[in-house]
């Protein structure tokens, strides 16, 4: 009994790991999508230069 415990548990940890690293993947590349976007639509700044789109 004991056995097969250990191996459900192992099951439900790989699959949790597995679930988590794929929705990490779906936040990375939409982080990677809004990044890229940020570079195209910038706001105009002062003298009709274009500002920049970050503060440091």
């Amino acid at each position: 009994m004991v056995p097969l415990l250990i191996v459900a548990l192992a099951i439900l940890v790989l699959f949790g790991i597995g679930f988590i690293a794929k929705v990490l993947w779906w936040i990375a590349v939409l982080v990677l999508i809004v990044w890229v976007l940020g570079f195209f639509v910038r706001p105009g700044g002062t003298g009709g230069t274009r500002g920049r789109w970050y503060r440091w």
